[in-house]
């Protein structure tokens, strides 16, 4: 990168700066310094400040899909808006005041008793594909909420790029050019001290991945599962910063936050970081999640899926789902109108 480049860059207005989403500091193939990490904006300062109530806010330039479910009255009406509903048996649009989160429904999943995997979830696809993409959700799990520590759950959302283009495609790895996902859920497989729903992490379909079935990024740098030749250390570079493991609250609302950058092909400049309450939780630079450029996200999900379910009927519901190309933001409550 030129000095002259350099400098331009080190001249962008303060706001345009914490919107945009750098790369790590190192050197690429031709020696050039790069620009070192950006700092990634927290709390009210992203798109929803400017939509109390998000109202309205599925019309800014920025945002690429918004749904509160309002317009909805039984599952089969969210094919009106999402590209893709499956498992709708085991849905229901809440009225029940005391799960939703804004307005007067919520989207709820029912998890029963079983002893078979079942998945129920909804899909968008995004018809303009990104390199960069936040998706902002508020998610409440049942205070009982419980599933054994051996059984796989996904209880989250992803984005990803191809994934799903021929059905679903687990335990295919990512080669940096057929696909790549990231899901931001929650998981006790791996920490099993931890109280359920477990710690968040991101699960990660990549070109480096460890396993057939993806890789788990918890916020401290670790990665599992264990590899032989790095440990259970993640490679996210020298500007990374080791943070908690943040177990959410069970029966209670609260907000999440998921950025995807894709990496320019040939760098490891791709990033991805995590919010809950406006609070940055977790962020991993350095990331490679393809080797072409054409590889862009096209998709985003939502939803709860159990290997098995033997302790208990749970339930989780989620609401005021935004994805847009900059920091959203937690929900702005409107005095006398919303909750707090």
């Amino acid at each position: 990168m030129s000095h002259n480049t350099l400098h331009a860059c080190r001249l962008l207005p303060a706001l345009l700066l914490m919107a945009w989403v750098g790369s790590v500091r190192g050197e690429d193939a031709a020696g050039a310094t790069l620009s070192p990490l950006s700092t990634l904006p927290e709390g009210g300062a992203g798109i929803a400040a400017r939509y109390p109530g998000d109202a309205g806010i599925g019309q800014d330039p920025a945002v690429v899909f918004a749904d509160d479910f309002e317009d909805a009255s039984s599952p089969a009406d969210l094919r009106k808006k999402w590209s893709a509903v499956f498992g709708d048996q085991s849905m229901r649009l809440s009225e029940d005041a005391a799960n939703i989160h804004g307005g007067k429904k919520a989207l709820e999943f029912v998890m029963p008793r079983q002893t078979t995997p079942q998945s129920s979830g909804l899909q968008q696809v995004i018809t303009d594909e990104v390199d960069v993409l936040f998706l902002r959700f508020y998610s409440k799990f049942e205070k009982e909420f419980d599933y054994p520590l051996e059984v796989s759950c996904h209880n989250g959302v992803d984005i990803s790029a191809h994934y799903y283009t021929n059905g679903a495609t687990p335990g295919q790895r990512a080669d940096g050019r057929n696909k790549f996902l990231a899901a931001f859920e929650n998981e006790i497989g791996y920490r099993g001290k931890a109280p359920v729903p477990g710690p968040l992490n991101v699960y990660c379909y990549h070109p480096g991945q460890r396993s057939d079935f993806g890789d788990h990024f918890f916020p401290s740098g670790m990665v599992l599962p264990y590899s032989p030749t790095a440990g259970n250390k993640g490679d996210f570079g020298i500007e990374f910063t080791a943070r908690p493991d943040v177990v959410p609250e069970l029966g209670r609302w609260q907000c999440y936050e998921f950025m995807v950058k894709a990496n320019t092909p040939g760098r490891r400049d791709g990033r991805m970081a995590c919010w809950l309450d406006g609070k940055l939780i977790a962020d991993f630079p350095n990331v490679r999640l393809r080797d072409v450029a054409s590889l862009k996200i096209e998709r985003i999900g939502l939803g709860l899926y159990m290997a098995s379910n033997a302790i208990r009927e749970n339930r989780k519901w989620y609401d005021d789902v935004v994805a847009a190309t900059s920091y959203i933001g937690p929900r702005v409550v409107r005095e006398g109108v919303d909750k707090p």
